[in-house]
């Protein structure tokens, strides 16, 4: 098509392309456990900072999206057993999540996967390459983000 050679070019389409294609193999690798991308990614973040609890907002936060997806994934998480809501001490309006001990099984299966994937990543492109490819993706999202 005309647009072949524009798309060629244009770091906006590549970078949607690949998300796409991204999410499409997360999705192979997390449909063992019946989970979505963020849905393994939330499970890591847990299982990474327990023993301490972790807010929605927190993840919201890390992971540049809104405490509405936060709260969808979270709720669909506590429907599979895999975590608990607990309300929050020192503020009643807010809760604190917490990883059930079928939730830390999940959670270590998909960080397994996960650091697979970023294993092949490695060896298909080499670290230096990949770093360079982060160090630049995260200078374009800057910019887009502060213009």
């Amino acid at each position: 098509m005309r647009i072949d050679a524009f798309l060629e070019q244009s770091p906006m389409f590549a970078v949607n392309l690949a998300a796409r294609r991204f999410e499409s193999l997360t999705a192979q690798v997390l449909v063992a456990d019946g989970l979505g991308f963020l849905e393994g990614l939330i499970l890591a973040a847990m299982f990474f900072e327990a023993p301490k609890l972790v807010k929605p907002s927190q993840l919201a936060e890390t992971f540049g999206t809104t405490r509405g997806n936060i709260s969808h994934s979270v709720s669909s998480l506590e429907g599979k057993g895999l975590l608990l809501r607990k309300i929050d001490a020192e503020d009643a309006r807010a809760y604190l999540l917490m990883l059930k001990p079928q939730g830390k099984r999940c959670a270590v299966r998909v960080i397994g996967a996960f650091d697979k994937l970023q294993s092949e990543f490695e060896q298909e492109i080499g670290k230096t390459a990949l770093a360079e490819m982060l160090k630049s993706l995260r200078k374009l999202e800057a910019r887009i983000s502060h213009p």
